[in-house]
């Protein structure tokens, strides 16, 4: 006897509803067929032995399971349940007439009880895209797909509770998450707060016009200056999550299983911040099952590179595309996938390899020609890609064993670059996938970043005698419009670009020696 259960795989961050056929006759050998994976040639064991210790019979019996499309490749472990429900259908144990309305997914234990899954939420979008009545699912997982609305999600512990209720024997209870008030009531403040810094007023001054123009940045200086503290700090000035936003980064995680059991939407932007001895693939995504790298978890938010030039400088040049483009594109022989990775890059690095360089008490020790060609790890065109390099000079002991706090919070640097982010907001509101100064095209940059004549005098000589690159030029303009976005002023003025310029530490002549 053949019956149809409705599953899902999904690609990148997008879902495809699978059809799973199952034909139960005489006989005793297992055949599954559609591109499985080996997790799933292996559901056999776990099928079977789950089915037999809830009671259910399957004696002498031939089984073929078909995933339709077949051209489709499916992996993962959470067919478990559609296969059983399948198998049980077609032997008359479970009523066939619900089978069609819902998506079923699910791994099995031995037992009978569900294992959590990946990807909940954009198979809960797909599904009610093709009219799908319900979701059922593993409760773990539950409150994750219920952000979808009008899709009725039904979260259970056992394949027993799944046969109950598509028998009409047992009732479960929907689980529903209102997303909008659940989002707004729960957008998160940091706990990590500016004002637990003290001094570094011009450090702050640099994230606070990264954070209003979406600018990348690059944090220069000695060990134990305070450049991955003010770094931790940078979402907390970050404008809130919009509800799309939102729905964005969720998806991602979803599909990576980063989120937490019984989660729901994230409501707080992500700061991912890997280790050095990280791969590329880790960071940008792929595999041989291709799954988001950090640069995609961080959509969004912040990824936070520390030590820089300790990374591989192949992972570092996988950088170059995302960086520019806000999208990676993960290609193999057969198929390719997209991930959003629309990130702001913030970068720490000590100045040499003692990390005494320019110190204004200890001495550097580096021989000549060393803090160059440790510079020279990180790549001219990486460079050019971060628009704000700031040295991070150490704070004074007196500042340091100071009682009083820092002097702003960072709810009230916040004010300011929501309010920035406003004026690019209603700047850009006819431009699709632009909302900040730091993604203007150089077509964009020449028609918003016009500058008084002044301005170009100073602007020519800082590129003559600073040896700056045209990406540069743009990424100097570019800082300019936030800063005067900060000020409130419709036009950039020549103190705008003065301090812009002075954002490019690296830049500077002979500043390696």
């Amino acid at each position: 006897m053949l019956a149809k259960t409705y599953g899902s795989a999904v690609q990148g961050v997008d879902a495809q509803t699978i059809i799973i056929e199952v034909n139960v006759s005489m006989g005793a050998e297992y055949f599954i067929v559609g591109l499985p994976d080996n997790a799933i040639k292996e559901s056999r064991q776990r099928v079977e032995t789950a089915l037999k210790n809830n009671g259910y019979s399957l004696t002498r019996k031939k089984v073929v399971v078909n995933m339709a499309p077949a051209d489709v490749r499916k992996e993962g472990s959470a067919y478990d349940l559609p296969i059983a429900i399948g198998m049980l259908a077609a032997t008359d144990q479970v009523n066939m007439e619900h089978l069609d309305k819902f998506i079923i997914m699910g791994e099995l234990s031995l037992d009978g009880t569900l294992m959590p899954i990946k990807g909940a939420l954009p198979i809960a979008i797909q599904a009610r895209k093709e009219g799908f009545k319900g979701f059922i699912l593993p409760m773990e997982n539950a409150r994750e797909a219920a952000i979808v609305d009008t899709l009725v999600v039904y979260g259970i512990e056992n394949i027993k509770e799944a046969v109950g209720f598509l028998n009409d024997e047992l009732k479960l209870q929907p689980t529903l998450v209102n997303t909008r008030e659940e989002f707004f009531d729960n957008l998160s403040q940091s706990e990590l707060d500016f004002s637990d810094v003290k001094g570094q007023e011009n450090i702050k001054r640099a994230l606070e016009i990264a954070a209003a123009g979406g600018h990348n940045a690059l944090l220069i200086g000695p060990p134990g200056s305070g450049k991955t503290m003010l770094a931790k700090r940078l979402p907390g000035i970050l404008p809130p999550l919009s509800l799309m936003e939102a729905l964005e980064t969720t998806k991602i995680h979803s599909v990576s299983g980063h989120l937490k059991s019984n989660g729901s939407l994230l409501t707080s932007r992500p700061f991912r911040s890997p280790h050095h001895t990280i791969s590329d693939v880790a960071l940008v995504g792929g595999g041989n099952y291709p799954q988001p790298g950090e640069i995609s978890l961080a959509h969004n938010g912040v990824l936070f590179l520390d030590e820089l030039p300790e990374f591989k400088r192949s992972v570092l040049e996988v950088l170059r595309q995302p960086l520019e483009e806000r999208r990676i594109t993960i290609s193999r022989a057969k198929f390719s996938v997209e991930y959003p990775s629309s990130f702001m890059l913030i970068s720490s690095m000590n100045p040499c390899p003692c990390g005494y360089y320019n110190h204004p008490e200890k001495d550097c020790v580096c021989g000549p020609g060393i803090v160059q060609r440790y510079l020279n790890k990180i790549s001219g065109p990486l460079l050019d890609r971060i628009d704000i390099h700031v040295e991070v000079v150490p704070v004074a002991f007196s500042e340091l064993t100071s009682s009083t706090r820092g002097s702003e919070t960072s709810n009230q640097v916040r004010e300011r670059v929501i309010k920035a982010r406003e004026i690019q907001k209603i700047r850009f509101a006819g431009e699709d996938g632009m909302y900040a100064n730091a993604q203007m095209s150089a077509k964009k940059v020449q028609e918003i970043c016009v500058i008084t004549l002044a301005g170009q005098s100073l602007l020519k000589t800082a590129m003559e005698r600073l040896n700056l690159s045209a990406r540069a030029y743009d990424r100097i303009l570019k800082v300019s419009r936030t800063i005067a976005d900060l000020a409130a002023s419709e036009d950039i003025k020549v103190e705008h670009l003065a301090e812009a310029i002075q954002y490019r530490s690296l830049d500077r002549e002979n500043w390696a020696g």
